[in-house]
Order: C-alpha cells, then sequence, then structure tokens
C-alpha cells in the first residue's frame, strides 16, 4: 500500500511540475470560451486530455526505446528544454504577431502538445525508471490530475463553499 501512495504522490509532484504553465492557457481558453464561446468547455477538456494523452504516449515510446541506452545518457534530456528554449530565444523577432486563441478541440490539443516539450524531456526517464504496474499508477494519477488542472480554470464551474462569493456582472 505505501508503494502505491509513494507512486502516487511521485506521480503528482511529476504533473504538477510540469503542467503548471497550463493552468494559465487552460485559464485563457476558457474566458475565451466564455467571451466568444469558442472553444466550448468540453472542447478544452478533452482536447486537454487529447493533448497530455500524446505527450505521455511519446515520452512511453520514448522510455521504452531508450532502455538499449546506457544508463547515464537518457539524463542528458533534460538539456532539451534548455536547448529549445535557447533556440526560442535566438530566433525570436520584434514583429511576432501574439497566436491566436484556437476554437476546436484539436486545437486545445495542439496547444497543450506545443506547450509539452518540458513535459516529454522530464516523462521520458521517469517512465524509463518505472516498473508496468507503477506506469499504471502514474497514468491515473495523471488522468486524475488533468480533471483537477481544468477544473479551476474553468470561469463556470459550480461554486466551492470555501470559494469567496461572486460578484454578479456589472450591466452597462
Amino acid at each position: 500500500m505505501f508503494d502505491v501512495i509513494t507512486a502516487a504522490a511521485g506521480a503528482a509532484g511529476v504533473f504538477a511540475a510540469t503542467n503548471l504553465d497550463d493552468i494559465v492557457v487552460l485559464t485563457v481558453l476558457f474566458v475565451a470560451a466564455r467571451h466568444n464561446g469558442r472553444p466550448r468547455p468540453w472542447q478544452i477538456v478533452a482536447g486537454q486530455y487529447a493533448g497530455i494523452g500524446a505527450l505521455v504516449a511519446v515520452a512511453v515510446v520514448a522510455a521504452a526505446g531508450l532502455l538499449v541506452v546506457p544508463d547515464p545518457w537518457p539524463g542528458l534530456l533534460g538539456l532539451l528544454p534548455v536547448a529549445l528554449g535557447v533556440r526560442a530565444l535566438l530566433t525570436r523577432r520584434d514583429d511576432d504577431e501574439p497566436l491566436a486563441v484556437v476554437g476546436s478541440l484539436l486545437g486545445v490539443a495542439g496547444v497543450t502538445i506545443a506547450n509539452g516539450a518540458d513535459n516529454i524531456a522530464v516523462y521520458v526517464p521517469v517512465f524509463r525508471a518505472l516498473d508496468p504496474v507503477t506506469g499504471l499508477i502514474w497514468l491515473l494519477v495523471f488522468a486524475v490530475l488533468v480533471a483537477v488542472w481544468c477544473a479551476p480554470s474553468c470561469p463556470d464551474r459550480p461554486p466551492h463553499p470555501a470559494d469567496p462569493p461572486r460578484r454578479p456582472p456589472r450591466r452597462s
């Protein structure tokens, strides 16, 4: 039982560390949905699940492929997010326009995947080290935490008793 709790806690910590930036993205998407109706909230949640699922699938396949690579080498994958950030910084132009907010399930999944280089860089070495049962525990925790991540970002969620009272919108 202790192993299950330890695995779940580890999965929750890794998920939180790699998906903290997704809270901002989800909030922007839910606000856009509230103001112009696109994407719909169900598309945001389903797209988030699809995107995280794709990232995890890529990481699991890459981790399985790395089982033939000697142990010290997969640790260098941690340099991947740094290299991507440096490349983006060096290729940045002043005339880059901000990206438009997406309007579909596939668009949300695409944003999640595009935002997930850090996820893959962390997940691959972790999944390489996990046994299959612990890996399943991690996948279950990830599935639950996607819902937890989407809940506070959604402005139309039912209020929780601990939430501060909401002010009604002002009418002009």
